[in-house]
């Protein structure tokens, strides 16, 4: 049954659900298991921080997300892949306002990574 999305709890069951499906996924997970190389927690624990500092407005995540992407070889059937699980990930969990705000900012983020990505290869 899906529920509004109100508390840290709530933003560690988003993630993990949505990185179980990503370790599983024939197209994300070999790009993710080159990173974190069996490594999760570090991972998952910035993304809670990220995730809790734009649906709390809360200070638990600094850096440059981006910066993290322009080595990975990826383009849009990765941010494409990737928005599909979440956002399933998402709805299948929870509903109301601050699904909608993540669901919509995780798109931008994945419209702007994949633009920017595009252009720095290009340029290259």
């Amino acid at each position: 049954m899906a529920k509004e999305i109100t508390t840290s709890e709530d933003i560690q069951l988003m993630v993990n659900e949505f990185y179980g499906k990503v370790k599983e996924d024939e197209l994300l997970g070999p790009i993710f298991e080159k990173v974190v190389q069996g490594n999760w927690e570090p991972h998952l624990q910035k993304m809670y921080g990220f995730w809790e500092t734009i649906v709390f407005n809360v200070k638990k995540y600094s850096g440059s997300p981006f910066q993290k992407h322009v080595p990975l070889s990826i383009d849009g059937k990765h941010f494409e892949r990737w928005l599909k699980l979440f956002h399933a990930t998402i709805d299948a969990n929870f509903e109301g306002q601050h699904a909608e705000e993540i669901k919509k900012r995780s798109s931008q983020m994945g419209m702007m990574f994949e633009y920017k990505l595009k252009h720095i290869h290009e340029s290259s």
